[in-house]
């Protein structure tokens, strides 16, 4: 899903801003995660847990129009041999300490990934 909004946004025009382009930084981390809806007046689905920290700052510690993945979802994406990884290296991860992450940069961006 994210190659597929990347690719989506190289052709995004911004109808009053017709000369920018929209540009987005996309995180990934995989894990376990708690979700549930919260509120009365406006309910909300969220998400918690170290995973979604995790992908989060994998998101704020990234670049515009990148897919900066962590050692997790490495690890599941290489199970398959379609998508093309680059080593970013190590970064320090508040809470989490120093984190040797990835960009994803190519993949099918319609392959559905289904594990066991």
């Amino acid at each position: 899903m994210s190659l597929k909004i990347l690719h989506d946004l190289q052709n995004f025009k911004i109808r009053h801003k017709p000369t920018e382009s929209l540009r987005a930084r996309i995180g990934l981390h995989s894990g376990s995660v708690v979700a549930g809806v919260v509120g009365l007046k406006m309910p909300r689905y969220c998400l918690f847990g170290d995973t979604v920290n995790t992908a989060s700052r994998m998101e704020s510690n990234g670049e515009a129009m990148k897919i900066h993945i962590s050692q997790c979802t490495k690890t599941i994406l290489d199970r398959f041999e379609e998508f093309e990884l680059e080593v970013r290296g190590d970064i320090d991860v508040k809470g989490k300490g120093k984190m040797t992450t990835y960009w994803l940069n190519k993949g099918e961006p319609n392959t559905f990934v289904c594990l066991d």
